[in-house]
């Protein structure tokens, strides 16, 4: 059974940092892509940062420079530092591992979600 499961969410005045981690397990952790995601209310799942099995890693515009994502092989976890944070950056944040197969389609696993609320 595959499990990501979030945690580090919480309420953080503006210019604060959070840091967020997501621990995977029921999968081969180290050849799956890992992103972060987040849906703030009334709007649509956004991507925030994806770092690939390589590590190779890519940022929304809104996030580059203020977030930092990394990973863990050897505990399964990734993680989404979060810096300079505006009330802009409110949502519900989401971990997502994805493995493309040589079919052409995608295994996409998504946790549970958690909040991040930025105060001004």
């Amino acid at each position: 059974q595959v499990q990501l499961v979030e945690s580090g969410g919480g309420l953080v005045q503006a210019g604060g940092s959070l840091r967020l981690s997501c621990v995977v397990s029921g999968i081969s952790f180290s050849i799956y892509a890992l992103g972060w995601y987040r849906q703030a209310p009334g709007k649509q799942r956004e991507l925030v940062a994806t770092i690939s099995s390589g590590e190779d890693t890519k940022y929304a515009d809104s996030v580059r420079g203020r977030f930092t994502i990394s990973r863990d092989n050897a505990k399964n976890t990734v993680y989404l530092q979060m810096n300079s944070l505006k009330p802009e950056d409110t949502a519900v944040y989401y971990c997502n591992a994805d493995r493309r197969l040589v079919s052409g389609r995608s295994l996409s696993y998504w946790g549970q979600g958690t909040q991040v609320t930025v105060s001004s």
